[in-house]
């Protein structure tokens, strides 16, 4: 019995030991995360790449092209074939390592030298942006904008509706302190499985009552955060609603205790279109983080605020200029001031990697339905693999950068982009059934009227158009978009805001926009 006492009071010095050492490995790893990288790691990558960049040179000319030159038996082909080849390869290939040179050598700008640091400006909402997220309840829940007419003033304040049971709270209403911590009552009843009706203990004294004016003092519901979070969580597990026969979540809670109640809805005709839409309950909900106002713009790790599109990269330990990504195989960042070259340098790839897969594929198979004793080399198996590799990456690669340049995004900007079509799209699956894709299309077009189109007029760093939007990263030189000379036509700083949007940076509706482009 003593033995067991003692290890049972010795159990909980063990777990919290055990506790406090994963606490400490945790503290460890995040201090070690926001540690920008040793510059032997950064730098790894680059030294691997010219490593397989000189092993291909090496197969493919000392295994393929020499032998050939040299007319010997085991050669794939002729002389002329051979130094054609020999001709191609290294055009392409002296290309190639030019735009890796021009780009791993190119810094990719850095606020630090644009920007001074500063203290820290005073957050007007005073919560973390990680609240302003716009949840599928949000948008579910938002009603149609264009359907209500504009306000008429400030709204009277009325007094509380009259309780007329249970005291001073009404049926369906529940007391501050229990939002907050739960019923007292309900605790003591659940911790006697029931038996709470027949205990003799008087209840306890009701809270007392708010300060005047602070009628929502206590009642965490009242916070948009916790809203949003509370809304959220039940919108999840409600089932799939249809606006003709169902109600949004927001219609389906109490009434309000005061203000007057919202007018019914009148839709109204959308700029652009002869035509009314029909009454929705559903409708798109842009982000309203105001992205131009300094606390969303300040970097708490530099101490200044960042120019606009410039992000922190935690592997280079600063804040990059427009900031795409972060490559490993250049050993830096791709930015405002390298972008163009890392594209070239891309496109070079493919045409070499291309050239290097097809050929040596090509000659392999041919000789081995020629001669029935041929013995493939197992070198140039191994470039035929690593040029399909990088060909397959490159090409993905360089096709999303195209789409994503053309746009006038980034790839960190591209992400919210996709975050936001995704919502959009369950928010869809809530109003539609799977099978009703045309009326999907039609309440898209529907929002695309009344917005624009998401990541083109809702983009805040949107030119008008495509090529706008190339030359303002590539140049507006032909010659500029394949050979890595000159300089980047970004200067990372200077950008111009979309004037779809408003100052602070919040997508506008299209009956805000101005008259010329509606």
């Amino acid at each position: 019995m003593a033995q067991n006492g003692a290890a049972a009071n010795s159990r909980p010095d063990s777990e919290g030991k055990c506790c406090g050492v994963v606490e400490e490995a945790r503290e460890k790893s995040a201090a070690r995360r926001s540690k920008p990288q040793p510059w032997i790691v950064l730098k790894l990558a680059i030294f691997m790449t010219l490593g397989i960049i000189g092993y291909a040179f090496y197969v493919y000319i000392g295994r393929l092209c020499v032998p050939m030159i040299r007319r010997d038996a085991g050669a794939l082909g002729g002389r002329d074939m051979g130094i054609g080849f020999l001709a191609v390869f290294s055009v392409l290939g002296l290309l190639m390592v030019w735009a890796y040179e021009k780009v791993v050598l190119t810094p990719p700008g850095y606020a630090r030298d644009h920007v001074h640091k500063s203290p820290a400006p005073i957050i007007r909402n005073a919560f973390p942006t990680w609240w302003d997220t716009e949840s599928e309840a949000e948008l579910a829940a938002a009603r149609y904008a264009a359907s209500y007419p504009p306000p008429e003033g400030p709204k009277p304040q009325t007094a509380r509706r009259p309780s007329h049971s249970r005291g001073e709270f009404g049926a369906s209403e529940t007391r501050p302190s229990e939002k907050r911590h739960g019923s007292a009552s309900s605790k003591r009843k659940a911790s006697q499985n029931g038996h709470a009706s027949h205990s003799s203990h008087p209840p306890p004294p009701p809270p007392p009552p708010p300060p005047p004016g602070e009628e929502d003092a206590g009642i965490t519901d009242a916070l948009p955060p916790v809203a949003a979070t509370r809304a959220k969580a039940t919108a999840d597990r409600s089932p799939a609603a249809r606006p003709e026969h169902s109600r949004s979540p927001s219609s389906q809670q109490q009434p309000p205790l005061s203000g007057p109640a919202e007018p019914p809805m009148q839709p109204q005709p959308l700029p652009g279109t002869g035509e009314e839409p029909k009454p929705m309950m559903f409708t798109r909900k842009p982000s309203s983080t105001p992205i131009m106002l300094p606390e969303y713009r300040y970097c708490h790790k530099d101490g200044f605020q960042k120019p606009m599109r410039a992000h922190h990269c935690r592997a280079c330990g600063t804040c990059v200029l427009k900031y795409d990504h972060h490559c490993p195989w250049i050993g830096q960042c791709v930015g405002a001031r390298n972008h163009r070259f890392f594209m070239v340098f891309v496109w070079w790839t493919i045409c070499f990697t291309a050239w290097t897969f097809s050929t040596l594929v090509g000659l392999n198979a041919r000789a081995s339905s020629r001669r029935p004793s041929f013995e493939i080399d197992g070198q140039q198996v191994a470039v035929m693999a690593l040029s399909g590799l990088f060909l397959l990456f490159a090409t993905t690669l360089f096709g999303a950068h195209v789409e994503m340049i053309c746009n006038a995004q980034t790839t960190v900007e591209s992400l919210g982009v996709r975050r936001m079509r995704e919502r959009e799209q369950r928010v869809l699956r809530r109003i539609h059934p799977w099978w009703d894709f045309r009326g999907k299309r039609a309440t898209k077009a529907q929002w695309d009227a009344e917005w624009g189109r998401i990541g083109k007029e809702g983009n805040p760093w949107w030119l008008g158009g495509s090529r706008r939007n190339w030359e303002a990263t590539m140049g507006a030189a032909w010659w500029m978009w394949i050979l890595p000379i000159g300089s980047s036509p970004d200067d990372g700083v200077s950008y111009e805001l979309n004037p779809r949007f408003d100052r602070e940076g919040r997508w506008r509706p299209r009956k805000e926009w101005p008259r010329e482009l509606r």
